[in-house]
This record gives structure tokens, C-alpha cells and sequence, in this order.
């Protein structure tokens, strides 16, 4: 049993299978674009170390899983030797912190340009209906439509992904089935316009998805998988008709696969209390939840107290504030993030040099 804090739950202890975690705050994957070349680089080591603790968990950011799978500038890779050797050092240094390190294996699908692809061909999807010209400022490709006997190639890539990041060291992989990338592309029904197996209804839609899970927790093991789904968003035009039921299946059927975890993006909400939307899929699933989606202290605290998340996800506060468990216990004023240097390339700047709590007094 986890020990009481009452005034503080997010930092009390928490056993996610055989991980051992020291509290419930966690690093949410966030794309950084500073992979030169799709290869992680030594500021990266910096970067994540700097935001371990000792029994806290880490989620490496979106990493692809071949090289179709690309479609931002610099993001990191999986799939090659060189990518799995530069990511050693950054998850020895994490390791040597305490942590608990996972790396998101990512493909993009659609949400990409030809000039991501391998010799400039088309992004591939479920689809061949393209995300509309121009949004986010992007001109990107009209896909192509996957055949039936190309999926288990592209599962495939995953479980390969899924053994190197256990070789490149990781303890673990969140499977990236959210914000409109290529695995929901074929979960959610808007995008989805297929009529065979891998289309139609709910069972057919989320079989894709449930052949990458099958396939990685047959590699690696269940203990050391789990996956980030996204029912109630609409990023890259991704949408359901019902997302409800789209996240309550999901639940039920990743419960036969025993994941470590299941780490849900909650629909945006702007009250000062913890909307309860994503409760029937918290209750659904058998093991460790982690809520996501614009959490503060205060609403940390309360989804942990009210059983409604084992663990939270924290993305721009924990970006901003290497030290932020640091300041969460202590109820330390937060340093403010810069947007503009989210996506930025530079190796310091808006990356490794967020001052902690000592060096902003």
C-alpha cells in the first residue's frame, strides 16, 4: 500500500508492476526536435537527466520506428544500429539518477510531407484522404492507402523498435496510438474509410493497434509495455464519431494483454476541478492509469486523491521546471516555458537551461 501524504498525494510512492516508483509525477514524451538527422544526441542526456528523480518515471519522446515514419525536423529514431548506440548514453544517464526510463515508438502515418519519405514517395496511412493543405502551416502529401498485405510489415517495425529500445537500455515502451498518428489513423472513424478487415466497425478499426500491442508484448514482455491513446482529440483532423465507446473497447481488450500501462489524453478542460470524462475507461482497465492534459499541482493532487489516476503525465511544466517534483513538494513557484522554443534546434537554449529553484533565488 502506498504510503498517505495527505496534503501532497502526487508525491507519495507507487508500484507500476515490478517498477517501484518514489511519487506519481511523471514526464510526459514531448517531441523536442533536436535529433539531428533522426539521431539522438548528448544534449538529450543532459535534458532528461536533469528531469530524473530517484523512483520517478521518464517517457522519452515520440521516437520513430522505421524510416517512413518520420514527419518533423530532427526527430529521433529506433530503427538503425547508430540510433540505437547514441541513445545508450542518454538512458545510462537517466539510469544512473534513479529513474525509470520508457521510450514512445512513434509513426507518423499521414502527418507528413514527401520530403520526410524515403526518396520523396507518399507518407502512408489507413487512408487516402490527406490531412488539409496548410494546416499548422504545413503543405502535406496526400497519403497512400496501406494494403492489407503491408500491415504485418509495419507491425512489424514496431516490435523491432520495441527489442532495440530494450537493447539501447530503456526499462520499457509506451506504444504511441494518440494525436492522430498513424495507429489512429485507423482507430477513429473519421480518418478510417477502409472495407476490409482493418475497417468498419469498432472491432475492425482497433485491430491494427491490437496486432502492434500483441506483437511488441510477445518481444518484450507485457511487463514493460504500455501505450498513450487519445479518444477525445481532434489533432490532424483524427476524430471519432464515439469516443466513449472507441476508449472503453480499447480498455477492455488491452486488459487481455496485461500492460504495465495505460496512459490516456483527457478531452480539454478549462474548470479548476478534475473533469471525470475518462473515468469509465480508468475504472475499465486493470492496472496502472496515468492521466494526461493540462494538469497543475493542484489538479494533480486531486486525480491522485480521488483514485482517479494512478500517476500523472506533466508536459510544459515539466519542461520548464527540471526540478518540478522539487517544487511541487515544496510548493515552489514554477518557472514560466517559452513556446517559442518548444521546436527550436538550439542544443541549450529552451532546452537544457531552465533554471532549477536555487538558481532562479
Amino acid at each position: 500500500m502506498a504510503a498517505k501524504n495527505p496534503n501532497n498525494p502526487l508525491l507519495t510512492p507507487y508500484n507500476m508492476g515490478e517498477f517501484d516508483l518514489s511519487h506519481r509525477i511523471v514526464l510526459a514524451p514531448l517531441t523536442r526536435n533536436r535529433s539531428y538527422n533522426n539521431v539522438p544526441q548528448p544534449h538529450a542526456a543532459v535534458y532528461y537527466s536533469q528531469r530524473a528523480t530517484k523512483g520517478g518515471l521518464l517517457i522519452a519522446e515520440a521516437t520513430g520506428v522505421s524510416d517512413t515514419s518520420q514527419g518533423y525536423q530532427d526527430t529521433p529514431g529506433i530503427w538503425t544500429k547508430e540510433q540505437v548506440e547514441a541513445w545508450k548514453p542518454i538512458v545510462d544517464a537517466v539510469h544512473e539518477k534513479g529513474a525509470v526510463f520508457f521510450l514512445q515508438m512513434w509513426h507518423v502515418g499521414r502527418v507528413s510531407t514527401y520530403g520526410f519519405q524515403p526518396n520523396g514517395q507518399a507518407p502512408i496511412s489507413s487512408t487516402d484522404k490527406g490531412i488539409t493543405p496548410g494546416l499548422d502551416g504545413v503543405d502535406w502529401a496526400p497519403p497512400r492507402r496501406l494494403s492489407k498485405d503491408e500491415i504485418p510489415s509495419i507491425v512489424n517495425d514496431f516490435r523491432v523498435a520495441a527489442r532495440n529500445a530494450i537493447e539501447a537500455g530503456f526499462d520499457g515502451v509506451e506504444i504511441h496510438g494518440a494525436n492522430g498518428y498513424l495507429i489512429e489513423q485507423f482507430l477513429k472513424d473519421q480518418v478510417n474509410d477502409r472495407t476490409d478487415e482493418y475497417g468498419g466497425s469498432l472491432e475492425n478499426r482497433c485491430r491494427f493497434a491490437l496486432e502492434i500491442v500483441e506483437a511488441v508484448t510477445n518481444e518484450i514482455g507485457s511487463n514493460r509495455v504500455g501505450i498513450r491513446l487519445s479518444p477525445y482529440t481532434d489533432f490532424m483532423e483524427s476524430i471519432d464519431s464515439d469516443p466513449d465507446a472507441l476508449g472503453l473497447h480499447l480498455a477492455k481488450e488491452l486488459n487481455k494483454f496485461d500492460l504495465v500501462y495505460l496512459h490516456m489524453i483527457e478531452p480539454r478542460f478549462s474548470g479548476d476541478e478534475v473533469a471525470h470524462e475518462i473515468l469509465p475507461i480508468r475504472k475499465a482497465f486493470n492496472n496502472t492509469f496515468i492521466a494526461a492534459g493540462g494538469y497543475n499541482r493542484r489538479k494533480g493532487n486531486l486525480a491522485i486523491s480521488e483514485n482517479y489516476a494512478d500517476l500523472v503525465a506533466y508536459g510544459r511544466l515539466f519542461l520548464a521546471n527540471p526540478d518540478l517534483v522539487r517544487r511541487y513538494e515544496l510548493d515552489a513557484p514554477l518557472n514560466k516555458y517559452d513556446r517559442n522554443t518548444f521546436y527550436t534546434q538550439d542544443p541549450v537554449v529552451g532546452y537544457t537551461d531552465y533554471p532549477y529553484l536555487e538558481e532562479a533565488n
